[in-house]
């Protein structure tokens, strides 16, 4: 007896490399969507959701509404159905960009359902024998294949668990996700993902969060020699982030102020000098109209001593 399954994928290029493979059989929804970043509503497939989100994508990505309604809303519409499919798989990978997709597709499952239907997650990370985080589409064959076959089956109090974090993500106290992070999960990642998300907010001391301040760092140890360079490192070390290149450009023009470009090579200027050193607070120069989830990014400072949010 053939099992029916859906499996939701972290976007194309993974959904298009399981085809390619025969990996699976069943329907797939890709999700192409970037929850960590801009304003978000707990139920996504709301009409106010909606509105939020194609405002922002226009205003700040240049993304049609049309382009979001074709890339996104239709794929969410395949979990009107959900009562058909015998299993639903999940593939999310390490980071913070994934987890936040992650737990977003959660909460609209349950909402849909999902209750009596088994929910598995296939997540990418570590390696055996190899210092690097890989994502899926970086693993072999023999490697997605065995992730698959290994893949966790989550319990109730995992999908509650994630279900609740995305109602405190798009609530306005993310004070409260600071105690979600020790909660014990099947989600080996999850923890990690929550305190680099307290991180991107700005450091009391320096107005820059933790990705900002090590970009600094980046640029005051190593010999980069310009913006394209220092774009190649802030991808390949942003540790948990797994921002990809939209998401990295506006990083890096929010941090203009602090570099020199010499003929031969990006330099801090005296601003990144004293930023980097933590003797000068440069919240004022940086405030923008940014959100994540329900609060913006400058209603609160990260204290790096206590791990802990300060409302301002």
């Amino acid at each position: 007896m053939s099992i029916n399954t859906l499996h939701i994928t972290n976007g194309d290029s993974l959904t298009q490399r399981m085809k390619e493979l025969n990996l699976v059989t069943g329907d797939f929804l890709t999700w192409r969507e970037m929850f960590c970043e801009g304003p978000t509503v707990i139920e996504i497939e709301t009409e106010q959701s909606i509105k939020k989100r194609k405002a922002f994508l226009k205003k700040y990505y240049r993304i049609d509404s049309s382009e979001y309604e074709e890339k996104f809303i239709s794929q969410l519409k395949k979990t009107d159905q959900l009562t058909t499919y015998d299993e639903i798989i999940l593939w999310f990978e390490y980071d913070l960009f994934c987890h936040i997709n992650m737990i977003a597709a959660i909460s609209l499952l349950l909402r849909k359902g999902v209750h009596n239907i088994p929910v598995y997650l296939v997540c990418s990370g570590r390696i055996e024998h190899e210092k690097k985080l890989f994502g899926l589409c970086e693993l072999s064959d023999i490697q997605l294949k065995k992730h698959y076959q290994n893949k966790v089956l989550l319990n109730e109090d995992d999908l509650e668990l994630a279900s609740h974090i995305w109602t405190l993500y798009c609530e306005s106290k993310p004070q409260k996700i600071v105690g979600q992070i020790k909660k014990h999960s099947s989600f080996e990642y999850l923890s990690i993902c929550l305190r680099a998300h307290l991180q991107r907010f700005p450091n009391m001391l320096t107005g820059l969060n933790v990705l900002e301040h090590n970009i600094l760092e980046m640029i005051d140890q190593y010999q980069i020699k310009n913006i394209k360079q220092l774009m190649g490192y802030a991808l390949e070390y942003q540790g948990y982030y797994g921002y990809g290149d939209m998401q990295m450009k506006r990083v890096l023009a929010r941090l203009f102020q602090f570099l020199d470009q010499t003929k031969d090579r990006l330099l801090l200027s005296e601003r990144g000098k004293l930023a980097l050193q933590h003797k000068k607070n440069f919240y004022n120069t940086q405030i923008l109209d940014w959100h994540y989830g329900g609060v913006k990014k400058y209603d609160y400072l990260y204290n790096d001593e206590s791990h802990t949010l300060l409302k301002l």
